[in-house]
């Protein structure tokens, strides 16, 4: 019995296991060992155990935002929910919706690879390991889906639980085969973040060979000497089986190369996976052959071949209410026409940012934006980072809100499914890659910084090779300064290389914007106005 003003307090502990090998026995021991060790913590030593692990991830994975304090509450939460999704996957996939809900059913698709995996590399490595380790754990499975098919090496799922497509419609599932080159794309970039070279020998280096083979078989040289992949459905799914998407061509293009430079890096593991030097040449010369659509009467990249040919979507017919058009209108109708569900060629320039010039992008991000209708939760934040790399910041900043507030405000009126975690990894990349401008190349991370006005200061923190780089913006200048007084790194600011030490951090002006006229977005599908003006 309590008196009025008394408390009661009360500790439960509960324990859970899981395993796809261990007996029911074993996992009840499990549990019971999880039970024990718990009680003799305490909750005050489970609390101080998961405050320090926190603690950890935030001094190497934070983002300040000064100017737009719902903004700065939102970005933080989507990273909390990344790292939520990945920190304990151990030998799972990670669910389009993490443990959040029942939204597409537990199945994990590409953009894992493409924009949650990415995030976990720069701010926590281990995670991002263990999402590709399970990657590698169904290898066997895509490398019998390509001979079902008719291919060599590996051809992953679209849409998997347990390594199997799960997906039954094939132009938006099995076509997409893009997936396997942003596997690959994950695993170099893992790699060259965190020189983690045991890794790439043995996890790594199967996956590159294995996709590498199939783009191989997939493709195929014309009279001209070109190498096509045709017949393919790129990010977009309001165009399928389409010919030469710039997008997988590009991606396709970096997964030949580089499985060949990692296999002469790995000369035995390669012998033992049967690669010859005949092989690995004809990787590089496919690479080197891929065809890139351009349509030079308008002056921008189709997002597949002819794409800019055919009739655009009438959007002054389209009644609000009739988006999503996939739920209104038949896929016979969008495929014939111009309109985009998501930034397919927009996403290219950001993956393969070497292969557009500036001026190039900006014509091309223009043009999309007026037939994009973002009926996918993963354009906002595509459209953020290049928005700004082009100059558009006052958009840039309202696609990058918009990301944040994605599931906070339920801007799709579907989070009772669960949360969107491609959409809030992406939320990070609007911020890193957009205002931040950072593009990692391999070799170097470059920088080319610009903030809008509704930001007076970004600061943001990124772990390569076991340093932790803090950059720290406002309108005028850039900060880099390394955590660790004995490190050394070395970055490009606009082209300039500069080389950190722990010793003193390195300021360096940022230009002023260009002053651009804003492009048009079909109507109503413009983001929610959150800057000025």
């Amino acid at each position: 019995m309590l008196n009025p003003g008394q408390r009661l307090r009360l500790i439960k502990f509960v324990a859970y296991g899981w395993s796809l090998e261990r007996t029911l026995p074993a996992m009840r021991d499990q549990v019971a060992a999880a039970l024990a060790a718990a009680h003799q913590a305490g909750w005050e030593g489970l609390l101080a155990e998961q405050r320090r692990y926190l603690d950890d991830f935030w001094a190497r994975a934070d983002v300040e935002i000064e100017g737009d304090s719902a903004v700065q509450q939102a970005v933080r939460y989507a990273l909390f929910q990344v790292l939520s999704a990945g920190a304990r996957a151990e030998g799972r996939a990670i669910p389009a919706k993490g443990l959040t809900g029942n939204g597409y059913n537990g199945h994990s698709f590409w953009d894992t690879e493409v924009y949650v995996v990415p995030v976990l590399t720069y701010t926590a490595p281990s995670a991002a390991a263990d999402a590709l380790r399970w990657r590698h754990s169904v290898l066997d499975a895509a490398t019998q889906r390509a001979r079902d098919l008719g291919l060599s090496g590996a051809a992953f799922p679209w849409r998997t639980i347990h390594g199997e497509e799960c997906s039954g419609y094939w132009p938006a599932s099995t076509a997409a085969f893009h997936i396997n080159a942003d596997i690959a794309d994950a695993v170099v970039r893992y790699v060259t973040t965190t020189g983690d070279d045991r890794f790439e020998r043995d996890i790594g280096i199967d996956i590159l060979v294995q996709t590498a083979r199939l783009w191989r078989s997939l493709g195929h040289y014309d009279l001209w000497g070109h190498f096509r992949i045709d017949g393919v459905t790129g990010p977009d799914e309001y165009s399928a089986i389409a010919d030469n998407n710039v997008y997988t061509n590009l991606m396709a293009q970096r997964n030949l190369g580089t499985a060949a430079s990692a296999c002469e890096r790995h000369s035995d593991k390669a012998r033992e996976l049967g690669v010859t030097p005949d092989e690995m040449a004809g990787w590089r010369a496919a690479a080197d052959r891929i065809l890139i659509p351009y349509d030079g009467r308008l002056g921008v990249h189709p997002q597949a071949e002819r794409f800019t040919d055919h009739e655009v979507w009438d959007f002054a017919a389209t009644r609000p209410d009739q988006y999503p058009l996939l739920l209104h209108f038949p896929y016979f109708d969008i495929y014939r026409k111009q309109v985009v569900k998501q930034p397919d060629l927009v996403l290219a320039m950001l993956m393969c940012s070497h292969a557009f010039t500036p001026e190039q992008k900006l014509r091309n991000f223009d043009y999309y934006e007026r037939i994009t209708v973002r009926d996918s939760s993963l354009s906002a934040c595509t459209q953020a980072v290049l928005a700004a790399e082009v100059g558009h910041l006052r958009l840039a900043f309202d696609y990058a809100a918009e990301a944040a507030l994605m599931d906070l405000q339920d801007i799709e009126h579907n989070v009772r499914d669960g949360l969107h975690i491609a959409s809030l990894a992406g939320t990070w990349i609007a911020f890193v890659g957009g205002f931040g401008g950072m593009r990692d190349h391999g070799d170097v991370l470059t920088f080319a910084p610009r903030l809008p006005e509704n930001l007076a200061r970004l600061s943001f923190l990124i772990t390569r090779r076991g340093q932790c780089l803090r950059v720290s913006l406002t309108a005028r200048a850039a900060t880099y300064a390394l955590a660790d007084r004995s490190g050394t790194l070395r970055i490009a600011h606009y082209g300039e290389p500069l080389t950190l030490t722990g010793a003193e951090p390195i300021e360096r002006a940022v230009p002023p914007p260009p002053s651009r006229e804003p492009p048009t977005q079909p109507p109503g599908r413009e983001p929610r106005r959150r800057s000025p003006g």
